[in-house]
């Protein structure tokens, strides 16, 4: 019911439209049998010439192609504003998380990226087996950029004013302080340029987890800065096939006094199954990826250092 109140007035525009393509065929129509009687008009005055005789001219014709030209031109004026009202809906592709697939049962903590062309090649070519691994690491840097990018959302900040050249007030916001990146190695030291890239003054701890062929993960080594328990951390680590390694390193974090709903993780490929025991286990936790696929490439370090 409401698509027909909504509508009533696409009628009268193709209407108005159909009356214009008309009006403008007929002035068309018009201008070429002007034309053809402008040609012998002309041939008429060469021959006249030829006699010695002048030949009168035709302001007929040109007085029809004017007052034709006025009417389209009234038609024109009278349809076009409401032509210009009907707005126009743009699918524009961009970068902004999205709640990924509701049967995976994942709270609003879990973020998917909104998949677009851009980050589609990037994923393809880093799943590619023949791509080289100097394409590789450049393909996969670009998408690291944008995933930490987008991550950065998630850090806390405050309202700043500055005064601009032109001698105007821009009130805009700055981050805090405060924030520490944590790469679990090794593959997520893949990450830490990227984020450098963007903080260049951020601090940035390491943690080595090492998993067996039965999926049991110690940890091997930490380094944190000293305060860490009082920072917002962006955990770096880009392939999730399992979720071990997450859950180690968290729980390290965790021991050390750091706020579980002041971790961020950021990744870019991560499977149904390790995002779903992730956000079961560490539900207060803000994750971001760049994919949910069942086939992970787990070739990612070795590919990006060059030891595969």
């Amino acid at each position: 019911m409401t698509n027909q109140q909504e509508n009533p007035r696409d009628g009268q525009q193709n209407g108005d439209q159909d009356d214009i393509q008309a009006s403008i065929e007929d002035a068309q129509s018009r201008g070429r049998n002007d034309n053809g009687s402008n040609a012998n008009h002309v041939a008429t005055n060469h021959v006249s010439h030829d006699h010695g005789r002048q030949a009168p001219t035709n302001c007929g014709q040109a007085s029809n192609l004017t007052t034709v030209s006025n009417q389209v031109t009234q038609i024109i004026s009278s349809v076009a504003p409401s032509v210009r009202s009907v707005p126009t809906s743009l699918n524009l592709a961009s970068i902004h998380s999205l709640h990924p697939q509701g049967d995976l049962k994942l709270n609003n903590r879990f973020m998917l990226m909104q998949s677009n062309d851009q980050i589609r090649e990037l994923q393809t070519v880093l799943r590619d087996k023949v791509t080289t691994r100097g394409n590789f690491k450049f393909y996969a840097d670009r998408l690291i950029r944008l995933v930490v990018e987008e991550g950065l959302n998630q850090l806390p900040t405050e309202k700043m004013d500055v005064g601009t050249p032109t001698g105007h007030t821009f009130h805009g916001i700055r981050y805090l302080k405060g924030n520490c990146g944590v790469s679990i190695v090794r593959s997520g030291e893949s990450m830490e340029q990227g984020l450098r890239d963007c903080c260049r003054s951020i601090r940035i701890g390491k943690i080595l987890i090492e998993s067996d062929e039965n999926n049991h993960a110690r940890v091997l080594y930490t380094k944190f800065p000293k305060d860490i328990a009082e920072r917002k951390i962006l955990l770096l680590y880009p392939i999730m096939s399992t979720g071990l390694a997450v859950i180690e390193s968290v729980k390290v974090l965790l021991n050390h006094g750091v706020r579980e709903d002041n971790l961020i993780l950021l990744n870019l490929f991560s499977s149904p199954r390790a995002a779903k025991v992730i956000n079961k286990t560490f539900p207060k936790m803000f994750v971001l990826t760049s994919d949910i696929n069942s086939v992970c490439p787990n070739h990612f370090g070795q590919r990006y250092f060059g030891t595969d």
